[in-house]
């Protein structure tokens, strides 16, 4: 037998951690003497206590170390490891994200967006509506782009997307997901054809990642403020490239469109570059 002291230098956790242990009913003593309150603690639980300190260390909750432990089926305890993995995943590139753009952010000299007005004539498209909250969007866009995908062979241009306001500015909001088509399409499931009507447009292209096309939107929105007069309607954006043409993100380009009015002075549509 070993004591707790003897057993908190073999496994490199503290005493005071072995009793918190204790108490927890995750790492029970092999031995506690009636008299003396004295811990003692068997060799082999020295492998329990390293996966425990594992876990520990990947900030698994006391409570699901114990439902891990106290679990029989390797399989079930694999899948609760693998799902408390999948939330750190989930974290990390939540964390990832905002330092990227922090980065931008924090950019001595900010580079600005590249713009232009432009007039965006009717259309017809396949699309996919539907009503949704922003934690929601990226799981239903795949889903609708798969059906889109199933109905159309040869879509006549890329994707794209219209996002209503209150997506933004309430959390849910309309989403329409289409692809553009030559000719009608019959509806099938949530498929159904529409035409997306004409539309005056501040454009510019986000490049990369979406982690950071929120900064765009605002250097876009800065640019509208200065050049011309925004409008209610859903902003659009076309996935000129993206991940279902590449994995590589550094690869992507989306086109993001702000409705908008353009005024007499606002000249021609251009491309300029806010400093």
């Amino acid at each position: 037998m070993l004591t707790i002291g003897e057993f908190s230098r073999l496994t490199h956790l503290s005493i005071r951690t072995l009793r918190r242990y204790h108490e927890a009913g995750l790492l029970e003593p092999a031995h506690v003497d009636p008299s003396s309150g004295y811990r003692y603690y068997d060799p082999g639980q020295i492998p329990s206590a390293q996966v425990i300190s594992r876990l520990r260390e990947l900030d698994v909750p006391l409570a699901d170390v114990r439902r891990i432990l106290l679990t029989p089926d390797p399989t079930v305890r694999a899948h609760l490891v693998g799902e408390h993995l999948q939330r750190l995943q989930d974290q990390l590139s939540r964390t990832r994200a905002a330092v990227a753009s922090l980065q931008r952010l924090l950019r001595p000299e900010p580079a600005g967006v590249a713009a232009e007005l432009r007039h965006a004539p009717a259309r017809r498209v396949a699309a996919v509506r539907g009503t949704v909250t922003h934690e929601e969007v990226l799981s239903w866009y795949a889903g609708a782009m798969a059906e889109l995908d199933a109905v159309i062979d040869a879509p006549t241009g890329p994707a794209g997307g219209l996002y209503d306001n209150a997506l933004f500015s309430e959390g849910r909001g309309d989403v329409l997901v289409y692809v553009p088509v030559a000719a009608p399409v019959p509806d099938l499931g949530r498929v159904h054809g529409t035409e997306l009507p004409p539309a005056e447009l501040a454009v510019t292209v986000h490049p990369g990642s979406h982690d950071t096309i929120d900064i765009t939107y605002g250097e876009l929105g800065r640019w509208v403020a200065e050049h011309a007069l925004a409008v209610a309607g859903p902003v659009r954006e076309t996935y000129l490239v993206g991940p279902r043409d590449t994995p590589a993100a550094e690869e992507w380009r989306t086109e993001i469109g702000w409705p908008v009015f353009r005024v007499a002075s606002a000249g021609p549509a251009r491309a300029e570059s806010h400093p």
